[in-house]
């Protein structure tokens, strides 16, 4: 039987304006690449520096037909939803909410940011869902930074944000096998990440320049790795070299899309305009 080969392809991400007009990074999606299954986007937010009052965010917005991660680098973020969830994220934290059939977000510089400003970086990425879990009841699983594995080795730091590295799990449960790695290598250092074979996999650069396999990486460069071998092999170059790694498995279904919808149908697509219209998705509730 035949397989298929690996490929890897190099994408510079692309500037663009999110939410209340923070600006970001892109690798997908743009012009020419819409997503990379099972990952409809990944965003690198910042590194940015606010001033007192500059802070800006996501207020409410509305999700369906997919699940999104917020994995924050430096500063603070608040989150709350129309289930009734709420949380902060700090350095290290991971937010995964399942939107499954509806959810109105916000996210938002902490208080102490928007007050007094400060430096804020971090990812948001998207992860579909398989169509029979399109409409599955939204969840929300938010784990501080002490809670995920941290694997070191000669010359390297990894945190498990989902998935596993050398017996060590990540507490986070997905509903598409995926992992998610933060790695840091010193000069010249080499890490061997296993992940399941023939995934498609992602390596996006935070900082310095390495080498996954034998393609060069640098800074605002993202690998994308398809049919992905079952083990990943990073190598720092003279400066160091850090990275967001992840891996999932395609789900290989239709995927229709508008702004914060993501279904397998333009009919879907336009029933959950008709929900959220409707107030279907519910609504935050505040008491100030």
């Amino acid at each position: 039987m035949q397989t298929q080969a690996t490929s890897i392809t190099v994408v510079l991400t692309q500037v663009a304006l999110e939410g209340g007009g923070f600006q970001i990074r892109r690798a997908f999606p743009v012009a020419g690449l819409s997503y990379f299954d099972p990952i409809l986007l990944i965003d690198e937010m910042g590194p940015v520096t606010y001033g007192p009052g500059e802070g800006i965010g996501a207020p409410d917005h509305p999700h369906r037909g997919f699940e999104t991660v917020t994995y924050v680098l430096d500063g603070a973020m608040e989150h709350e939803d129309s289930h009734g969830h709420r949380g902060s994220l700090r350095p290290g934290d991971v937010q995964w909410m399942t939107a499954g059939a509806g959810v109105i977000h916000s996210e938002m510089p902490a208080k102490e940011i928007m007050e007094h400003g400060g430096r804020v970086h971090g990812f948001q990425i998207w992860v579909n869902l398989p169509q029979a879990q399109k409409l599955a009841t939204p969840r929300y699983q938010e784990y501080a930074s002490e809670q995920l594995p941290i694997v070191t080795g000669p010359g390297t730091w990894a945190r498990v944000i989902a998935g596993e590295l050398d017996g060590r799990r990540s507490p986070i449960e997905t509903t598409v096998p995926t992992t998610m790695v933060h790695v840091k290598l010193d000069a010249g250092a080499h890490l061997a990440l296993p992940i399941a074979a023939g995934s498609n996999a992602i390596v996006h650069t935070i900082d310095g320049s390495g080498r996954v396999q034998d393609t060069a990486l640098s800074d605002h460069r993202v690998a994308l790795i398809a049919n992905a071998p079952a083990t990943l092999e990073l190598t720092a170059d003279a400066g160091g070299f850090e990275a967001l790694v992840l891996a999932g498995m395609p789900l290989n279904e239709p995927v229709a899309r508008y702004g914060p919808f993501v279904m397998n149908t333009k009919a879907e697509i336009e029933q959950a305009f008709r929900d959220y219209q409707a107030g279907r998705f519910g609504e935050i509730a505040r008491t100030n």
